[in-house]
């Protein structure tokens, strides 16, 4: 009992835990830093990774959307709004399509609800904007992020299939 007691008192005195701990600190001071130079560097992305909501089109320009409401009716925060008209070939496409993405949980119902694979949310992250209204987002602002974010979209979809 005398002698853990004499260990335990020379551990102290010698500051023994306060060396290791500055040996470990100094071990990682000098190694490459994990982190990234953010804006010029990003780290990878998962390919099921939601970020920023897009409408897409088909290879001959056709939108993809049928209208059929699903996204809307799953949508938990109410986000999605979509008003549709038939056309005349006898087919149904929206002619409103609005998210509100200050109310949007990035949950990913309406792209999981989505028969057509319309509506899905893309790789882009950084949509930051300075006033509300820029956050509400119509038709045309989804149609315009599915053009540009097309490629990406897919080959994530192409890597996500197995899974579903």
């Amino acid at each position: 009992m005398a002698n853990i007691d004499y260990t335990r008192r020379v551990k102290y005195f010698l500051l023994q835990d306060f060396w290791a701990a500055f040996k470990l600190g100094m071990k990682y001071f000098f190694r490459p830093k994990a982190t990234l130079n953010y804006p010029h560097e990003k780290g990878p992305l998962s390919p099921r990774f939601r970020g920023e909501h897009a409408l897409r089109r088909y290879p001959n320009g056709e939108e993809r959307c049928i209208a059929c409401k699903l996204c809307e009716a799953i949508c938990p925060a109410q986000a999605i709004t979509i008003d549709a008209e038939p056309r005349d070939d006898g087919s149904r496409r929206t002619t409103r399509y609005d998210i509100d993405m200050t109310k949007c949980i990035y949950c990913g119902f309406c792209q999981e609800a989505c028969p057509v694979d319309a509506i899905v949310e893309g790789p882009n992250f950084e949509f930051s904007t300075e006033t509300r209204e820029e956050l509400f987002y119509d038709k045309s602002k989804l149609l315009e992020n599915g053009d540009r974010w097309e490629a990406e979209i897919a080959r994530n979809l192409e890597l996500d299939a197995p899974y579903r």
